[in-house]
């Protein structure tokens, strides 16, 4: 279609009726929470503006302040400042469509309305309060997002956050009238004066004028709305995270052992730390854990392929409730088919599973001479080794893994999510099978553990498969416990009834294998240096050159998610959930994990020292 401009029809003006229908109609329903959320987020830094800087009231900009929400009557200040920060606080739950958040929101701006229509008699500014108001009246459904998983450990975290917010913009607020301001005080009196105002007292900078009651209001404002919403929260009834109970875990024990050969992080699953949603016919299950906003499974689905999609379809409903951003790490080639299939979402492909089948595993021939060599040398040595089920060892002897396990960790963070199980001789897994290196001390006294050197603890993979889960050893004993240990329990197998085993998992493995070949391009050979520059900090070649000594196949796995947008949301939650960052309570305030089992290990060191759980990119 074309318009006629001056009665004559143009080619060079296209218009077509969609774009025409959409202009009418304003903003997609589903871009409105983003809207208001930036509006408020606006409407907040210039509410804080117009309270703090006088001049910033008096300019040229003072008749757009004087029209937003919250400078009402002789408390222009306070209030101002007060809204703002209410409103930069409810932004971000508005544009995730949290029904909390769009309550708190329409009850602050009618109140907005009222004073300045009353106080100010800004017509404007209470036109501009209900313009909003009616947007999100209007779009009501659009904001029903349920409360996210909390505690009451995040009172103190709000105290911390706001508490020295409070302090630095206090401080703003007693250095922005340097005119009115008696005598000469100095920094500690400054910040003497912000800390008395927060709790209701005068400090000992004195101003000129009235200007000492805006101080004082503002500083008021400030500690009473900190204090107010660390109230709220200390108070307010608990919603713990998802945690997988009893039940669940015999529901999934059951669906693993009748469908756990399908995929090798199946077992993964029954860690405890993790929620778990089932098909309707309950023959089908996603496990998952929130983290940072962001509702991220592992691996396929539990139980039989033709019930995933109804397990699927209700997981995504569960993230749409809470506007979780749905997200899936390490699902195989199969599930990634699947879970692109039933929700429209993207894929990415982080890396290869090394998969080693026990009939072809030798240690003979040119390939294999380097394992062959440490192996030999170790076992010169005088080390031993034992491969046994959980359920076979003694009690005495499993404690002291678990205790061994636990103080080799090497790190105070517990790592672990998508490939680590996080408990090691759990009367539930007896079925897990634990290599053991021997190794008497020289000495009269021995050590803590006796003769126990290094420890490697593997997982089912269905009836005739294991997983390797985590791998613990002694720092002082010799290198290549690691090595050797893999080599014993992948020549035990045959005993255990096992006939794969499926190793650690190398992110990006194969840009670095296509980027070392003769003939790779440029492209391709800068993204592998960037691969082998970030393997300083992180376990990307260290892995991938280990698991490429046993010969192994090369299993890929892939990343589930919505949109490009989000990928640094993933990636950020991806690390705090494998245990890389932790966002967590200084250590007095931290709960004590019980039993002293073994954490999965990913200690990340100038050593290969090969780790079960995939890098987050």
């Amino acid at each position: 279609m074309s318009v006629r401009i001056d009665g004559e029809k143009s080619d060079e003006v296209p218009v077509r009726f969609g774009q025409v229908r959409r202009m009418l109609r304003g903003p997609r329903p589903e871009r409105v929470p983003g809207l208001v959320g930036t509006a408020c987020t606006f409407l907040g830094v210039f509410d804080i503006a117009a309270g703090v800087f006088p001049r910033f009231r008096h300019s040229r900009m003072h008749a757009v302040a004087e029209v937003l929400p919250g400078a009402l009557g002789p408390f222009a200040a306070a209030m101002a400042i007060c809204a703002g920060v209410l409103l930069l606080l409810l932004a971000h739950g508005l544009k995730r469509r949290k029904q909390r958040a769009w309550m708190a929101t329409v009850v602050l701006l009618p109140v907005g309305a009222v004073g300045q229509f009353v106080y100010r008699n800004s017509l404007v500014g209470a036109l501009l309060s209900l313009a909003l108001l009616a947007l999100l009246l209007r779009h009501r459904r659009q904001f029903a997002a349920l409360p996210d998983p909390r505690g009451r450990w995040k009172a103190l975290a709000n105290f911390a956050l706001l508490g020295s917010g409070s302090v630095a913009l206090g401080m703003v607020i007693v250095s922005s009238h340097p005119g009115k301001v008696v005598g000469r005080p100095g920094l500690f009196d400054r910040l003497q004066h912000v800390l008395y105002g927060l709790v209701g007292f005068e400090g000992p900078v004195d101003y000129a004028g009235r200007v000492s009651w805006t101080v004082g209001y503002s500083l008021g404002s400030l500690g009473l709305l900190t204090a107010v919403t660390t109230l709220y929260l200390a108070l307010r009834p608990e919603n713990p995270a998802a945690r997988l109970t009893h039940e669940d875990e015999t529901r999934l024990r059951e669906l693993l052992r009748r469908h756990g050969g399908r995929d090798s992080l199946g077992h993964f699953a029954l860690r405890r730390d993790k929620g778990v949603i089932f098909s309707p016919t309950g023959k089908a299950a996603v496990c998952y854990r929130v983290v940072s906003g962001v509702m991220l499974a592992s691996g396929d689905p539990i139980g039989d392929v033709e019930a995933w999609p109804g397990a699927i379809e209700r997981f995504m409903e569960h993230a749409r409730v809470h506007s979780w951003t749905p997200a899936v790490m390490g699902c195989s080639e199969t599930g990634g088919e699947v879970w692109t299939r039933e929700t429209g979402l993207d894929a990415l492909e982080l890396g290869d599973e090394a998969v080693v089948e026990v009939g072809d595993f030798t240690l003979s021939g040119r390939a294999m001479r380097n394992v062959r060599q440490m192996v030999k040398r170790i076992e010169r040595n005088g080390y031993e080794t034992r491969v046994l089920r959980v359920a076979d060892l003694c009690p005495e002897e499993l404690e002291r893994i678990q205790q061994a396990a636990a103080d080799w960790r090497g790190t105070d963070t517990e790592r672990g999510f998508s490939m680590a199980l996080g408990r090691i001789g759990d009367p539930a897994d007896g079925d897990c099978v634990i290599a053991t290196a021997h190794k008497a001390d020289e000495g009269d006294e021995p050590g803590p553990y006796a003769d126990l050197k290094a420890v490697l603890h593997f997982v089912p993979w269905g009836p005739d498969g294991m997983s390797l889960d985590l791998m613990r050893r002694d720092r002082s004993a010799d290198p290549g416990m690691n090595e050797l240990l893999i080599v014993t329990a992948l020549q035990a197998a045959p005993g255990l009834g096992v006939k794969r085993v499926s190793l650690n998992f190398a992110m990006f493995r194969s840009a670095l294998a296509r980027g070392e070949r003769l003939g790779a391009g440029p492209v391709l050979r800068g993204w592998r240096g960037l691969l082998v520059f970030l393997s300083r900090w992180f376990q990307i070649e260290s892995l991938y050159k280990f698991n490429a000594k046993f010969r192994p196949d090369w299993e890929p796995r892939f990343l589930i998610f919505r949109n490009t947008r989000d990928l640094p949301r993933i990636g950020f939650a991806a690390m705090q959930a494998e245990g890389f960052v932790t966002l967590a309570l200084p250590r007095p305030f931290a709960r004590r994990s019980g039993g002293g089992r073994a954490r999965p290990c990913t200690h990340l060191s100038a050593a290969p020292v090969p780790e079960r759980e995939p890098q987050p990119a």
